[in-house]
């Protein structure tokens, strides 16, 4: 196997990316939206509306001599080369921070307490396999999924249409009871059956009972509404599904379990040298993953409006004029303070940046405001005073009430294991929380 790694929001000579040549021609200067139509599996979903989280993101993009990757993080390949996206911040043989975002906020096992094939080759089937729970439980928020289907009876209690031809073959001579068929509304349909073989096929990995544990009572609730489950329907049921895709807006958690437990039931069929699909994998949206983090880490400070799902939506102007979602507002209304999560380094924190926060702080009155990124651990903040004045009349000068503050929380580096990086980055993670009590 070509195997070739690199970081995120990085940049190389294109002559690194030789040794993968074909695959880098099949993703580069591709959106995420293009990648996802070509089969590829992205975190979260890019098919809803978003401002930070966008379908024209690009895994790696053509910067003249070079290519210039983004905030996505993950595994892509296509034949016998592959290519690894990690965090900056992990090291050449780990993926702790990675691994930790993905814990944080999502509930992704640590593949490392796991009994998983670390081969990297069945990578990006662990990392499928391991976002179930996370996608099974966010579906059934929704409650258990049903639909109308058509059941076929023979009895005395005719409700339905009857289906001659069946009664014939079944009926005659005439003993009393009449073949028919039924529209019900039934939770034991097409689309559950098929989380239920995905169930059924994960609990046949050596990890699979620890990894349903987390979803334990959906999991029950699926089991019990498929009394149809027959092991050989395999095939059927992934026909159907495959000619039945959920569309509807209200079940959009369900298209995203319906599409990743296709994905695993028919993995070993994508898989290399099959040529069934071009590429193949799964990557994260960095900056989701992020921004997510920095909501659990501060939810009791500040509001997290989610632009995703069109909740906690802001107005500019009366009249319902003007969306807005900031990534967080403060709680404090006497003190507000706006808050920007980006996932980008601190220097490239910069011009539109600038003017999206300070149009928020407008609004919201605030005097500060902060943009939360990730830094290495010997950075330090920088504070920003606003400028009054003008160039023309030669009297800039800045402000003592209004600053934005590029706040970072270290990340560690040279953690000899997982365990450690966990234990170092929690005490970060409370003085990060303390420095902003604080101000």
């Amino acid at each position: 196997m070509k195997l070739l790694k690199i970081n995120d929001n990085s940049r190389y000579k294109k002559i690194v990316f030789s040794k993968i040549e074909s695959l880098t021609g099949k993703i580069a200067d591709k959106t995420l939206g293009q990648l996802e139509r070509d089969g590829e599996f992205v975190f979260p979903e890019t098919l809803k509306n978003a401002q930070d989280i966008t379908r024209e993101q690009m895994l790696i993009q053509s910067v003249d001599d070079t290519y210039r990757s983004g905030n996505v993080m993950g595994f892509i390949g296509s034949g016998d080369e592959r290519l690894i996206v990690k965090s900056r911040f992990d090291g050449e043989y780990n993926d702790y921070f990675f691994h930790y975002l993905l814990y944080r906020t999502i509930d992704f096992p640590n593949i490392l307490n796991l009994k998983s094939d670390a081969n990297q080759n069945n990578r990006p089937f662990n990392f499928l396999i391991f976002l179930f729970p996370y996608r099974l439980k966010a579906a059934m928020r929704k409650g258990l999924f049903k639909k109308y289907i058509w059941r076929r009876y023979d009895d005395v209690n005719i409700k339905g249409v009857v289906d001659i031809a069946r009664h014939i073959e079944k009926n005659i001579p005439f003993i009393g009871k009449v073949a028919y068929s039924r529209r019900e509304l039934s939770y034991d349909n097409d689309l559950v059956e098929l989380v239920r073989h995905t169930i059924e096929f994960i609990k046949r990995k050596p990890y699979g009972h620890n990894l349903l544990a987390k979803a334990k009572d959906e999991v029950r609730l699926v089991i019990d509404a498929t009394p149809g489950y027959e092991p050989s329907d395999r095939r059927i049921i992934l026909e159907r599904n495959q000619n039945n895709i959920v569309r509807h807006a209200y079940f959009q958690e369900y298209f995203a379990l319906q599409r990743l437990c296709l994905l695993l039931l028919q993995y070993q069929k994508h898989q290399i040298g099959a040529g069934t699909r071009q590429i193949y994998g799964v990557l994260f949206d960095g900056a989701w993953l992020w921004e997510e983090y920095m909501n659990i880490l501060l939810k009791d400070i500040f509001y997290h409006p989610r632009n995703r799902e069109g909740k906690g939506v802001q107005k500019l102007f009366n009249g319902n004029i003007g969306y807005i979602y900031p990534d967080f507002i403060s709680r404090d209304n006497e003190n507000r303070i706006i808050a920007d999560a980006k996932y980008k380094p601190v220097n490239n924190i910069g011009n539109r940046d600038y003017l999206q926060l300070l149009a928020y702080m407008f609004r919201f009155d605030a005097k500060k405001g902060y943009y939360f990124y990730p830094e290495p651990e010997e950075s330090k903040d920088l504070t920003l005073w606003l400028n009054r004045g003008s160039t023309y009349e030669a009297n800039v000068a800045p402000r003592d009430d209004i600053s934005i503050i590029k706040r970072g929380l270290k990340i560690p580096s040279q953690a000899r294991n997982y365990d450690e990086f966990v234990r170092r980055i929690t005490a970060y993670e409370q003085e990060f929380k303390r420095a902003l009590s604080f101000d």
